[in-house]
């Protein structure tokens, strides 16, 4: 029996697996497009969700600060003399104000600002945000604490300074300048190095300190 008797693969009449007309076949069109699936950015994401990355950092970006306010309050309950505790308290400043500016704010949240003399003998305050990849840079809590601890406590220093003032006692009023002035320092300059292109803050910055030689950013 022929191709079309019962145990043929096809019927005649039908169109049989080509055209009788003899033409090559058509290759089939497939309508479908690539969809590329980006699993690093799915990766980075994860990375920058990530917990913590820098714990210690992270832990002494808080450790100095908050142990200057604790001693300030309870520093009567431990000793009973004041210059040991204006000392300690002004340390624990001081130890804060250079991790923060040098350590803490580069690996937590890529930005550091420092001031330099240039050969002619001029000072020049420098603001830098890195333009590092995402999958190196800080996550999102890290950068949580960072800001909060780095606005919340001025914040506490400037109350002490008015809850000193309505007291009358005058002999922590320096203390709590300093300790306004350092946490202020390192406040305004993480804020310029991270809005320092806008020009709303540029503007409110240089009112403030329009005393003060600041050139203008720099980005890399």
């Amino acid at each position: 029996r022929g191709a079309g008797g019962r145990g043929g693969w096809w019927r005649r009449g039908s169109p049989g697996p080509f055209p009788l007309t003899g033409s090559p076949p058509q290759a089939l069109v497939d309508d479908t497009e690539d969809v590329s699936l980006d699993f690093g950015s799915e990766e980075e994401l994860a990375l920058r969700k990530a917990k913590i990355r820098h714990p210690l950092a992270t832990f002494f970006h808080l450790f100095f600060r908050v142990s200057a306010i604790v001693t300030y309050l309870f520093c009567d309950w431990f000793s009973n003399s004041f210059v040991a505790c204006f000392v300690t308290i002004l340390l624990l400043l001081s130890c804060d104000f250079w991790s923060v500016k040098n350590v803490t704010g580069r690996l937590l949240v890529g930005l550091r600002w420092w001031n330099q003399i240039d050969e002619d003998g001029k000072s020049h305050w420098v603001f830098e945000a890195k333009r590092v990849p995402t999958i190196a840079a800080s996550t999102e809590a890290e950068a949580r604490i960072f800001w909060l601890g780095l606005i919340i406590c001025p914040v506490i220093w400037t109350v002490f300074f008015f809850s000193t003032l309505f007291s009358l006692k005058l002999k922590w009023l320096a203390l709590v300048i300093a300790g306004i002035s350092l946490q202020t320092a390192n406040l305004y300059g993480y804020i310029h190095c991270k809005y320092g292109g806008q020009k709303s803050i540029s503007r409110v910055t240089s009112r403030v300190f329009a005393a003060a030689d600041v050139p203008k950013s720099k980005y890399r």
